[in-house]
């Protein structure tokens, strides 16, 4: 999978290798199990402490939302964007190893470093993504974007199984440790991953399109700040393309990031569940591979659509989803999709933005990004509250997706213009 492409191309995709332990097994898979089954020790309602769960993931993701475009900013002077995907790079690493050492009991504490290691996640990836045009051309950017996605389900597979026998064995009496402390091994095994296959894209990834340092850089990053968000508003294709990025990524981050309580609420065990999820990643890492390949065909934009339009179908299947079974049909709709369509917002983005300011750039997105991952949660929590069923909270994000659809419509098809100005250069 890693032939034909450079050596800096495959160090930053090996960095999706590298975190995607920390989407499924934190994430997705066994944090949410372990939260629930230590909220509900405490006598916390299902509803509630799902809503508890969503109230946090928006909590942590305002709080990267409103740091995201200073440090961007900051980060596109020369040398500073990696020193700033290392700091929350240790920062992920480091909490996600503190899950392991906090007694299962203690729910509010599990939430609270939960908080930190998502910021330090959701931190690094927005300097990861902006290294995208550091490392790439834009004429290979949607291919190496999705890539990424795929070798990184791939990868996270290895620790999941891991994991998964740890608890499975610990379950069933077959090795001397709790059920409690198999996770809590989970959670380690995680943090060592994370960081260990980190090491090649701290060692051969460098930022090769930054701005000279300045004195005052602080001060100068704020007008720059504002400058650029001037820039983008005049700007109507990329205006445009994040509005619809706000709508549609947050109904595929809230699905990613509550399904496991979802299913969870739905009486589905937790080895079911745990069985589901690693089958959903062995799954999405050929579909998001594929979607890069018949981006390089059909183009980003449309298989944009095609994603969102599933997605729209997942929401729906959600509302009378009843049985394991049920369960299972929905994870593999997601599987087909919930890759492709990260990669290629990426990728398009990319695209769309100088490379000089990457950082800049890449901390609006993420700011959109996050600030659309508030709202989502929040509308699932809600939502489940007030009618006490998690399927009403999944069928309101259908909205989210009709409307991302919409303003997608309006935005210019990147990949075109790029093919003609390729031609363009050629003839002269």
């Amino acid at each position: 999978m890693m032939k034909g492409y450079t050596k800096e191309e495959n160090s930053w995709m090996l960095y999706d290798w590298a975190n995607s332990a920390y989407s499924i097994i934190i994430t997705t898979a066994v944090f949410p199990l372990f939260y629930k089954a230590s909220a509900t020790s405490a006598g916390v309602s299902a509803a509630n402490s799902t809503a508890y769960l969503g109230y946090t993931i928006a909590i942590a993701t305002f709080i990267l939302a409103m740091l995201g475009p200073i440090l961007g900013t900051i980060a596109d002077y020369r040398g500073y964007k990696k020193k700033f995907f290392v700091f929350f790079l240790i920062l992920g690493v480091l909490s996600t190893a503190s899950l392991a050492f906090i007694p299962s009991d203690q729910w509010i504490l599990l939430l609270i470093c939960y908080t930190f290691s998502t910021i330090g996640f959701a931190g690094a990836n927005v300097f990861y993504d902006a290294f995208l045009v550091d490392v790439s051309s834009e004429k290979r950017m949607n291919q190496v974007s999705a890539r990424g996605y795929g070798i990184g389900y791939i990868g996270s597979t290895i620790p999941f199984i891991i994991s998964i026998l740890i608890i499975i064995l610990a379950q069933n009496g077959m090795i001397p440790i709790s059920t409690t402390l198999a996770s809590q091994l989970a959670f380690l095994i995680t943090a060592v991953w994370w960081g260990l296959f980190t090491i090649p894209m701290l060692r051969n990834v460098q930022q090769k399109y930054y701005i000279e340092r300045e004195a005052k850089p602080i001060v100068n990053s704020f007008k720059r700040l504002a400058k650029t968000f001037k820039e983008i508003r005049k700007q109507r294709a990329l205006f445009l393309f994040l509005l619809a990025y706000f709508f549609y990524i947050d109904g595929v981050g809230t699905i990613i990031t509550m399904s496991t309580a979802y299913g969870s609420d739905l009486g589905i065990s937790a080895t079911n569940l745990l069985i589901i999820l690693f089958v959903t990643q062995v799954v999405a890492a050929p579909f998001a591979i594929l979607y890069g390949r018949l981006a390089q065909k059909f183009s980003g934009k449309i298989m944009l659509y095609v994603g969102i339009l599933v997605y729209i179908g997942v929401c729906i299947y959600a509302y009378f989803l009843k049985t394991t079974l049920d369960f299972w049909i929905l994870a593999m709709l997601v599987a087909t999709s919930q890759g492709g369509i990260q990669a290629l917002s990426r990728s398009y983005f990319a695209k769309l933005i100088p490379k000089e300011k990457s950082s800049e750039y890449f901390g609006f997105y993420n700011i959109f990004g996050k600030f659309a991952s508030i709202m989502g949660p929040l509308l699932v929590a809600m939502t489940a509250q007030l009618t006490g069923h998690s399927s009403s909270g999944v069928f309101s994000l259908v909205i989210l997706f009709i409307i991302g659809f919409a303003i997608l419509s309006f935005v210019p098809e990147v990949d075109k213009n790029v093919v003609q100005s390729e031609t363009s250069d050629m003839s002269v």
